[in-house]
């Protein structure tokens, strides 16, 4: 050592020189691998309001609250100004890719939420871009300081995704 720092004398650097750099050539390769296996599901992209249509109905995505997205591992979102417009979609749309993921924004905070986790309301009160009245929320404790859901009735999330909803029981 020199410095602080190793130099090619030290200790570690002899036995990674010794033993030809096939240590120096695995180790980023199964770094690689370990990243890709742990970055989980595609986080929600961030919503443009300026920019983003809705893939169903072609308005523009213009708040948030309203909206829903589907994720896709190595593909751009897709935005919906509606939860129903996502519910239509997820109906007529053949298989999604894999690892495909729909995210909606919590009705009262704005903040995405993976959409097997939501809970769903339809509220007559709301006027929702496309007239859905579907809102959603993170948990009850977030729909419950919601005044739009007041007097609204709660649907199921497979009402919602179909068979993207999986064994999600909200």
């Amino acid at each position: 050592m020199r410095n602080g720092l190793r130099t090619p004398s030290s200790r570690v650097w002899r036995s990674v020189l010794d033993s030809g750099g096939r240590v120096v050539l695995l180790t980023p390769v199964i770094l690689l691998a370990a990243i890709a296996c742990a970055s989980g599901p595609p986080p929600p992209a961030p919503l443009d309001t300026r920019n983003e249509a809705c893939r169903f109905c072609r308005m523009a995505v213009s708040t948030q609250r309203f909206a829903a997205q589907l994720a896709a591992p190595s593909e751009e979102a897709t935005f919906f100004d509606d939860i129903g417009c996502l519910r239509d979609f997820l109906k007529q749309q053949g298989p999604l890719p894999p690892g495909t993921i729909a995210h909606v924004a919590d009705h009262r905070t704005g903040e995405w939420v993976p959409a097997t986790q939501a809970l769903y309301t339809k509220s007559q009160g709301v006027a929702t871009p496309m007239a859905s009245g579907l809102i959603a929320h993170r948990d009850v404790a977030s729909r419950d300081r919601d005044q739009a859901t007041r007097g609204g009735t709660p649907v199921p999330v497979a009402d919602i995704l179909g068979p993207l909803a999986g064994g999600a029981s909200r």
